[in-house]
């Protein structure tokens, strides 16, 4: 297998850290690029003393330079839970638009092959279920959440633009809901909101009535995917995500019951262009890069519980 060298940006960041546990553990080289606006240096605290890599403390939306030949440019920097966007709007807006066009020139000079993270968010909320890859979507392009939905959006049509009219070889992979170990305590998603109120006998925050859905899909699954598609022939956006279905109302209860805990659900007003439901359909991924998930969720949840109990003991 031929060793190559792999910038991810956003390395620091729950799946950016995850990308580049599974390239080192390839024998690959790995460049590692983050400000650090969400990303934080204890999930690659372990990799620090790897000879194959190297961390890049820098913002992607100013020009980037890394020496040498690179053979894949992975985009994943960005505010990517409600809570981070809704506090920096304007750093998710400039990383999804001067970063990937930073990103894209950078590839383009290195003549490496471009993977962009983008999310089942340019779905919005959705008034197709589940939702195929040639849905356009139902966005609100001035509520709180077209910050992060716009990003990605014109990330993906200029990730595009760049591949047809420079012919590089690019990728979009549009990520639906991820956990796993390394989420933050105060990351603002559901799983860890939960897991976190659970593990302090906390009453569990719940939005609306509870009976929106959504499709959780494991860390390790979701860097499988991703790696088959960077190794495919496939230019366009793929699904990949979960595509079992479940409400908010039973994720908690699940997590309440695996957690031990004696916490009860407290019902909060729904936020605005919150979607009501969030659900993959994968038939691209499974015929192109015959993937699907393969972690179950109590599995999944209980490695993420944990890993949540450690960080507790540890603060």
């Amino acid at each position: 297998m031929k060793k190559e060298k792999v910038v991810i940006t956003g390395g620091a960041g729950f799946i950016g850290s995850h990308l580049t546990e599974h390239f080192l553990s390839e024998g690959h080289q790995v460049v590692c690029v983050d400000n650090l606006l969400t990303g934080d240096t204890r999930n690659i605290e372990n990799f620090k003393s790897h000879p194959q890599f190297e961390f890049v403390q820098h913002n992607v939306c100013d020009h980037i330079d890394i020496p040498g030949s690179v053979d894949s440019v992975l985009h994943f920097a960005s505010p990517a839970s409600p809570v981070d966007y809704l506090k920096f709007p304007i750093q998710t807006l400039k990383v999804g638009a001067l970063g990937t066009h930073n990103a894209l020139g950078f590839a383009k000079a290195k003549k490496a092959t471009f993977l962009l993270a983008s999310t089942s968010e340019v779905y919005g909320d959705p008034l197709i279920h589940p939702q195929k890859e040639d849905y356009w979507g139902n966005v609100n392009p001035i509520g709180p959440r077209g910050v992060y939905d716009e990003a990605k959006r014109f990330a993906e049509a200029i990730t595009l633009a760049y591949q047809r009219t420079h012919k590089m070889d690019v990728k979009i992979v549009r990520i639906f809901n991820t956990y796993g170990p390394r989420m933050r305590l105060e990351d603002g998603r559901a799983i860890p909101n939960f897991i976190s109120q659970a593990l302090k006998r906390e009453p569990l925050t719940t939005y609306g009535d509870g009976s929106q859905t959504r499709s959780f899909c494991y860390i390790s699954d979701l860097v499988r995917g991703i790696v088959s598609l960077l190794n495919s022939v496939h230019h366009g956006p793929v699904n990949i995500g979960n595509p079992n279905e479940m409400t908010i109302l039973e994720l908690a209860k699940t997590i309440i019951k695996l957690t031990g805990s004696h916490s009860s659900v407290e019902f909060k007003p729904l936020p605005q262009d919150d979607p009501k439901v969030r659900q993959p359909d994968i038939t691209r991924a499974r015929k192109l890069l015959n993937w699907e998930p393969s972690v179950p969720l109590e599995k999944g949840l209980k490695d993420t519980i944990d890993y949540f109990k450690t960080v507790t003991a540890s603060k």
